[in-house]
């Protein structure tokens, strides 16, 4: 499966780099900070048409004109994010990636996340750990003053700003620097590659963490809400995520 879902989403990266005139294809949905563009479209065309090919009993969760709404009758679920960036994709800055997970009865069972601009295809099941084309990769272990913290702003949610600065200043002082880049599936991903150390956002969506999060626990990250619970796959949920002595560093910290 792990072989097959990693073709498909390669494949799904040809499109994004044949992408022209992003912006003459942009749409707002809720606001000019909530972006979807026909490439966005034609991805999530193509991953449901391969995927449930694939595994033709699957429901699919995706971010783009979903048509299902329950989903938890389904044994099997793909959560997929068909352009994981997409303000980045649209500004050119190429920080953007292709997610899909499944999961089976709730539980994450694969994760292949991948950017096509540089070829890092981040992959992962269950107990078998993570992966960076085809090279086992595992997270970071060192203490908050020696991590970067990637942060999301939540952006979609302003009244959640408010939650997110508070918590940015308690964060700030305790590590090495902090960094922002926009796409929550790969932020995850740099967690499990060692590229950083802790993660925080308020309120992501499923399709933005459900790969990414089996991806950064199978590199040994701990990935959970805020308050310590687990994460949903169905409703939106905040993330802190982290190699076990920066999570455990920044949990203690924020409560």
């Amino acid at each position: 499966m792990q072989k097959e879902l990693c073709s498909i989403v390669r494949k799904a990266g040809e499109i994004v780099l044949s992408a022209r005139n992003v912006e003459e294809s942009v749409r707002e949905k809720t606001s000019p900070r909530d972006l979807v563009t026909k490439y966005d479209l034609l991805v999530q065309a193509f991953l449901r048409k391969e995927l449930l090919a694939l595994l033709p009993e699957a429901g699919f969760l995706g971010e783009e004109e979903d048509e299902e709404t329950d989903y938890s009758k389904k044994e099997w679920l793909f959560i997929v994010d068909p352009i994981d960036g997409t303000t980045n994709f649209v500004q050119g800055y190429h920080n953007s990636c292709i997610s899909v997970g499944l999961a089976h009865f709730g539980q994450m069972e694969y994760g292949v996340v991948y950017n096509p601009y540089d070829g890092e295809l981040y992959s992962a099941v269950r107990g078998k750990g993570a992966f960076l084309n085809g090279t086992a990769i595992h997270c970071q272990n060192h203490a908050l003053d020696h991590s970067l913290l990637i942060f999301g702003t939540a952006l979609y949610y302003r009244e959640l700003m408010p939650e997110t600065l508070r918590l940015f200043e308690i964060a700030f002082p305790l590590v090495q620097d902090v960094r922002r880049f926009g796409s929550a599936a790969l932020d995850l991903c740099y967690l499990a590659a060692g590229k950083a150390g802790v993660f925080f956002e308020c309120r992501l969506s499923p399709w933005d963490y459900a790969a990414g999060s089996l991806i950064a626990r199978e590199a040994g990250c701990i990935v959970t809400q805020l308050d310590g619970t687990e994460l949903d796959l169905i409703e939106k949920s905040s993330v802190l995520a982290g190699s076990p002595t920066a999570y455990d560093g920044l949990f203690r910290r924020f409560h």
